[in-house]
């Protein structure tokens, strides 16, 4: 396996942090969304719970007065001193058969001192409470022992579930009670109106007894189960208090265990039936005169269901801000790399640049020295004709001035001041030679300025005119009336002129007719034409003769007259190009720009 490399660790450590911040981000949305719906889904419980205890309490209330308000008609008691009478009997059967009509309770009926029901609403029914033994309900206890009793049961004859109301029958003139009147209301119609409240606040409910049986729900399902372990005491204690009659009680699928007591409110439980599990907000409320606690069971659904949305905008908003902080970091990154490479360009640059300016000073100079070098080459080409020049008007001097000293010992000064003449001639040409050739092997120091055409070229001339004696080249100058002007270094555009001409004179030396003809030409630039009757340029040669080092003289050269001449010529924004003549020979054109003229004037 290979190790893995900075920049990959890198990666992977910010991944890392990554995936860790949005755990973290939808660990702390779930907890925070969960906590806020938790507290809001219980205040809003709190109030349901308040509203459902009221309708309760307000539909029991309307039967709790009535036991009492029946105990006060003396029939009861009659029918209780003598219930042998058939038809005292059948008159109070008919009595509370209305009463149970009017007060739309489910059952009405008069049980006696020992808890044997005399008389009844029901009489007329199949499961008519007459002659049942009811002295085991605790509504005939605490109805014999002079209170007001209250109890909730399913009813053994009906096997309806209903809670009772039972007030005492007191003997008339005495102390002592004969029996109770008992009001049984019906509680599916309490449980049916529950229940359609609970279906428009959403929300579920059970009522449990104190022996945490769910007797009255809005799921039927959990009706009749037990909240907490049915143990065989528990069973036991049920069968025997008889409240349930015949009907089977089973446990409710409740996660956690539920636990009873007030401390529970706001404790969430898993309820269901088989495999299907609902999560429940538990909030609850002991009623305390009848012994009911009423749960409002808020489903955990809603809120649950708005929690992926909600987790998903948030790790959508925090991958937003983390893209944003790498993305500014990245830009920032980038930001101080570009500055960095910015820095160092600049520094290569100026480096770059003090390296271009040294080289171009190394080259300058260098040129300057390959010009001179040039210029030292088409010297020493014309040396040969310089001496020869320079050795015949020296001769006549030795010769004229041994004449004059002839003259003067003879006493002829006349003839003697005619060679002195003739001697200061020769010594001005002497002169005009030497100081011509010694101002062109000076090292130019690169200065333009405004260079008279006409006169640059007789200057040229002079310096290969020794040549051009030499050789027997016939020479035909064709020069312009105006004085024609261009910017540039004289003494490099003489150095030109004089490498052209020197070239176009050894090409002739093998030539039975030799001449040089130069002339200037104008139409809107300066055209100095240069043509040798030699046997011209080769086809091939053309596109390298003004490459450095080529050359085509078999003599001592260094090949850089023609590429020097080319870059100076360049220099002066002109250009210099070669052909061939029809008659034969080469042409060199050389194209300037003119800078000024001044007409000449005739005297």
């Amino acid at each position: 396996m290979l190790p893995m490399t900075p920049k990959a660790k890198q990666r992977l450590l910010l991944t890392v942090v990554l995936l860790a911040g949005l755990f973290a981000i939808l660990k702390l949305t779930y907890w925070v969304h969960f906590y806020q719906g938790k507290i809001d889904i219980e205040q809003q419980s709190e109030k349901q719970l308040k509203e459902l205890v009221s309708f309760l309490d307000g539909a029991l209330s309307r039967y709790e007065s009535i036991p009492h308000v029946l105990s006060t008609n003396p029939m009861l008691a009659n029918v209780l001193n003598d219930q042998q009478n058939a038809k005292k009997v059948q008159e109070l059967n008919l009595y509370l058969e209305e009463i149970q009509h009017v007060t739309e309770a489910s059952d009405i009926y008069l049980i006696d001192a020992l808890g044997i029901a005399v008389a009844a609403s029901n009489w007329q029914q199949h499961f008519s409470f007459i002659g049942k033994d009811y002295s085991f309900r605790p509504y005939y206890t605490d109805a014999i022992s002079g209170n007001l009793g209250r109890y909730y049961a399913v009813g053994t004859s009906s096997d309806k579930r209903g809670f009772y109301f039972s007030y005492p029958i007191y003997q008339r003139g005495a102390q002592g009670i004969l029996g109770a009147i008992v009001v049984k209301v019906d509680i599916s119609d309490i449980e049916q109106q529950s229940t359609s409240i609970a279906l428009a606040g959403q929300y579920e409910f059970i009522i449990s007894d104190p022996d945490n049986i769910v007797f009255i729900s809005s799921i039927d399902e959990w009706r009749l189960r037990s909240l907490t372990p049915l143990t065989e005491s528990k069973q036991y204690a049920l069968n025997a208090s008889r409240r349930y009659a015949n009907r089977p009680i089973g446990e409710l699928n409740i996660k956690p265990h539920y636990l009873d007591g007030t401390a529970n409110t706001g404790k969430i439980y898993q309820i269901g039936l088989g495999r299907s599990h609902t999560d429940y907000m538990d909030t609850h409320h002991l009623m305390s005169k009848a012994g009911w606690r009423v749960h409002i069971l808020a489903p955990l659904k809603p809120l649950h269901e708005t929690m992926p949305a909600l987790m998903l905008l948030s790790a959508a908003i925090y991958l937003l801000l983390a893209l944003g902080l790498l993305f500014s970091s990245e830009k920032r990154r980038n930001l101080q790399r570009l500055q960095l490479a910015q820095s160092l360009l600049e520094q290569r640059v100026e480096e770059r640049t003090r390296d271009l300016q040294q080289a171009n000073t190394r080259l300058k100079d260098t040129q300057d020295e390959l010009i001179q070098a040039a210029k030292l080459t088409v010297i020493g080409s014309l040396s040969a004709s310089i001496n020869h020049e320079l050795n015949q008007p020296l001769a006549a001097l030795r010769s004229y001035a041994q004449n004059t000293q002839t003259f003067l010992s003879r006493n002829m000064p006349d003839k003697a001041m005619d060679n002195l003449k003739i001697i200061i001639e020769l010594t001005d040409r002497l002169a005009d030679i030497v100081g011509q050739f010694k101002s062109f092997t000076r090292k130019s120091q690169g200065t333009d300025s405004a260079t008279d055409l006409n006169r640059c070229i007789r200057q040229a001339l002079t310096i290969v005119q020794p040549e051009i004696d030499k050789q027997g080249v016939e020479l035909d100058v064709q020069l312009p009336e105006f004085d024609y002007q261009v910017w540039g270094d004289k003494v490099r555009l003489q150095q030109v002129f004089v490498n052209i001409m020197s070239n176009a004179i050894v090409a002739m030396q093998q030539a039975p007719k030799r001449k040089l003809s130069i002339s200037i030409q104008y139409d809107g630039k300066l055209c100095i034409s240069i043509q040798d009757s030699g046997p011209g340029v080769r086809e091939s040669q053309m596109e390298k003769i003004f490459e450095p080092y080529f050359t085509t003289s078999e003599r001592t050269g260094l090949g850089l007259g023609l590429s020097i001449s080319q870059r100076i010529i360049e220099s002066m924004q002109g250009q210099i190009n070669v052909a061939n003549a029809e008659e034969g020979g080469a042409i060199f054109r050389i194209i300037l720009p003119i800078y000024a003229y001044e007409e000449r004037l005739s005297l």
